[in-house]
């Protein structure tokens, strides 16, 4: 039960593969993109070392767990022996459809395919597949390593005992499993997205500036982190396209993503990844941001 393979090397894949090395799996990460994994094996080094240096992880500990993750853009090869897949790609259905259906065909009849999709439909993802007993969502948190929390959503077909074993290796991976009906969002981004989309609207419409409505809900509802450093911090192309599935899963108008959003995904500014959001990022520190459109 030790072997799994996780595809998509970006900033949820190589996460989800550290927390799973860490809890001594054998993982394959995949990623058609070499220069992806050359980062994405960078990245958990510097996890690992910060890990270390706050004495949440002795030294001696490091080499194991970086011998238990072989990088390969070989998806036959990172496929052997799997009986998990965690599927890490891009919000976008139509390359996880794609994907689904090429997992289908590389994998035993008995290996579990997981998606760690934030809104879009498992039973839709099954569909692509022989097998839609063993699909199910494995939704982490960003930034995996840190938050406790894992979304498991069966499809309409997904077996129980899929469902136990999810839970069971949640646990394991010392994260806390909660088991979610398969809609879109689930719960935790139909919530989520549109507070983050209302935060928004409010920008758009100058009802307040980027500090005054993050910092109204760090201080005045004991959020962490306000809803647009968050939103840069996920991505803003992530963002829209979680409200498009929503939009377009539950057919209603409420959903619908602000104009400022659509436009900003337009301009390739998509918050930390692409070094200017909602704020701007200079090594990570921010700087003044749209909320300059408020200065006059």
């Amino acid at each position: 039960m030790h072997n799994i393979a996780v595809i998509g090397s970006g900033t949820m894949g190589n996460g989800i593969a550290q927390v799973f090395a860490m809890a001594g799996f054998k993982v394959h990460l995949i990623d058609i993109s070499t220069s992806s994994l050359l980062q994405a094996e960078l990245i958990i080094h510097k996890n690992l070392d910060r890990l270390i240096d706050k004495d949440k992880l002795l030294l001696v500990q490091k080499p194991d767990i970086i011998n238990n993750i072989h990088f390969t853009s070989d998806l036959e090869l990172g496929l052997k022996d799997a009986f998990l897949v965690v599927e890490a790609i891009s919000e976008n259905i139509l390359l996880k459809e794609k994907l689904f259906n090429q997992l289908d065909k590389l994998t035993p009849n008995d290996c579990i395919l997981a998606s760690n999709t934030s809104s879009i439909s498992i039973t839709s993802l099954a569909s692509f597949t022989g097998k839609p007993g063993k699909v199910i969502g494995m939704h982490f948190m960003n930034p995996v390593p840190v938050m406790q929390l894992v979304e498991i959503i069966p499809g309409l077909l997904t077996e129980k005992e899929v469902t136990d074993k999810l839970i069971e290796i949640s646990i394991l991976l010392n994260k806390t499993p909660f088991v979610v009906s398969d809609f879109p969002g689930f719960i935790s981004n139909r919530i989520l997205m549109p507070m983050i989309n209302e935060a928004i609207l409010s920008l758009q419409e100058k009802v307040a500036g980027v500090n005054e409505i993050d910092q109204i809900m760090k201080l005045g509802m004991a959020h962490p982190m306000g809803p647009l450093q968050l939103a840069d911090y996920i991505g803003l192309d992530v963002c829209l396209s979680i409200l498009n599935v929503l939009k377009d899963g539950f057919g209603n108008p409420k959903y619908a993503p602000a104009v400022l959003l659509i436009n900003m995904v337009k301009a390739g500014k998509l918050g930390v990844k692409s070094g200017e959001g909602f704020y701007q990022y200079n090594d990570l520190k921010k700087i003044s941001g749209i909320s300059a459109l408020f200065a006059n």
